[in-house]
Formats: C-alpha cells, structure tokens, sequence
C-alpha cells in the first residue's frame, strides 16, 4: 500500500490522499451500529418479500435469464472456497440463514450463523428447522466485531456483504483469523470503493454509504492487505462488477412496480434514505464508484 500523505473531509467522508491516487477511506459519520441493527430488524420482512432469502446479490454468467442468480453466487463463492462435507463455517452477516442452510443442504457442511439482528436470528432458526437442517446450523444474535469465539474453531470464515458494516474492519480480519483452523479458508464477498478521483463519484460513494448504512467501503487493494497482514494467503482477488450489477436494475423496478416507497414514509426518515438510493447504487456501479469483490484467502497450514 501507498503511504497516506495527507487526509482531508469530503462529503461527510474522511478522506485520505496516496501519493498519486486520490481514494476514500472512507469514514461516514452518519452510521450508527444502532441504525443498522433497527434497519434489518424493520426491513427483514421486506426483504424475504421483495428479494427471497438471501439478501444479496446475484450473479450473471453473461445476458442469458439466471435461474437464482443469488444461488448462483453462493454456490461459485462456495466452490472457490472448496467448502466440502463436515467442514464447520461461521457465517458473518447471517441475515435470514439463507447461506447457512443452503451450504447445510448442498454440501454437507455445518455453519454458525451471526447476525446483529434479533428478528434475522429468529427467522433463520425457524427457517433451519423448515428445511430439516436444524442440528446442522445454529444462529446467534451477536455483533460480528465483539463476538467471542474460540481460536481454531472452525474451517471457513464465510461473509457475503456484511464487512460494509463494519466499524472496524481490519480488526475484524484479525480476529476472523484466529478462529480458523490452520489450512481454514476466508471466504468474502463485498461492496468496494471504485474510482473516486472525482468528486462526482466520491459522492456517489457517499450516498451509497449512508443510504445503506456502511460506516465506510474499503477499495479492492484494502482487503488484499486487510487479508494479507491478519496472515492470510490470497488465493481468488476477483472483481465481479459486471456480473453483479443487473441486481439492482431488478432490484429498482420491483420497488417502482410495489410503490412500497408510499409505505417507506410510515417508517421513517432511514427507511425513506435506503430506497430512495437504489438508483444511486445502480449508476455509482456504472460510473465505477462502486465495485463489487470476491475473496478467498488461506490461513498457513504452518505460521
């Protein structure tokens, strides 16, 4: 990484300067843990209703209709990884067990499923017991960045879209590396911070940020070295972007077509901001303000 030369305040955001590039990281105070918490227990109905079970994108291979495009994105990330039978996952960012019980089903795996979220815990768990993988999952409500869990606990860290929530990520990489057993794998998908050489696209990567509720957005090279210093070895740095973004063109137009943004207002000013920003998220995607990461990373069989 380039050494930070100076940081400055643009838009909300702390912003840091790199000899050569401009990049935010990306610090947005309007975020409270608390907000993102009242957010998923408020949104998860709508959620299931609007987008299933899994709360996260799906995956294209090119312009032909996917099947479950979010499946598609589980089951490539689960393939990189190698996730095979007996393995035990934790799942960060569990939200409704989605992952969890589908790894559970396909592949034979056991999982313990975090989420921040009360209602998400208690859905994923009646969820586990609908498709008869109960004794396989378990779901715990818990804040990702102060669960305690044992060293060497588990084979797979697992995080599709939940690192944008959190405060402090590379503390996060650290500890999620202690829980893996050696050989264990990392197994991340995230939101990014694209090109933000403008102030256009830096404010674009702001009102991403505050309409979703990610306290900030590290760039492709920040979880690399997030990675890379809590003593993974990467294996799969891949950029997704392309294969990602028609979510939110699916995503805009269910909305427009429910009119849910009537409802919005009688659930206040957050509920408002987070869908009023999904054509926000769609063109910081086409500008390339906002990119879309996949990682695996290895934990040494020797340190």
């Amino acid at each position: 990484m380039v050494p930070a030369k100076e940081s400055s305040s643009v838009f909300g955001f702390t912003t840091l300067i790199h000899t050569g590039l401009a990049r935010a990281m990306l610090s947005c105070p309007t975020v409270e843990k608390r907000v993102i918490r009242g957010h998923y227990n408020l949104a998860t109905p709508f959620y299931r209703l609007f987008w299933g079970p899994h709360i996260h994108h799906g995956f294209w291979v090119g312009d032909e209709p996917a099947t479950n495009p979010q499946l598609e994105l589980t089951d490539r990330l689960a393939s990189l990884a190698e996730i095979a039978a007996g393995q035990q996952i934790v799942d960060i960012g569990c939200g409704m067990g989605a992952s969890s019980i589908h790894l559970a089903k396909t592949r034979g795996c056991r999982s313990l499923g975090v989420t921040i979220s009360p209602v998400q815990r208690r859905w994923a768990s009646m969820s586990s017991t609908w498709h008869h993988v109960n004794h396989d999952v378990e779901f715990r409500c818990a804040d990702a960045e102060q669960i305690d869990l044992a060293e060497r606990m588990c084979d797979v860290v697992w995080s599709i879209e939940c690192t944008e929530h959190l405060f402090n990520k590379p503390s996060f990489f650290n500890r999620a590396t202690s829980w893996l057993k050696p050989g264990g794998k990392m197994a991340i998908c995230a939101w990014l911070a694209g090109d933000t050489s403008n102030a256009a696209r830096t404010e674009q990567v702001h009102d991403v940020c505050e309409g979703f509720f990610c306290p900030s957005l590290g760039t492709f090279g920040d979880y690399v070295t997030w990675m890379e210093h809590a003593g993974m070895r990467l294996e799969h740095a891949l950029d997704w972007s392309l294969r990602v973004v028609r979510t939110w063109e699916i995503c805009r137009n269910r909305i427009e077509r429910s009119h849910i943004k009537w409802l919005s207002h009688l659930l206040g000013r957050n509920s408002v901001l987070f869908l009023n920003r999904f054509d926000t998220i769609l063109e910081a995607y086409r500008s390339g303000a906002i990119k879309y990461g996949c990682f695996v990373a290895q934990k040494p069989l020797v340190a």
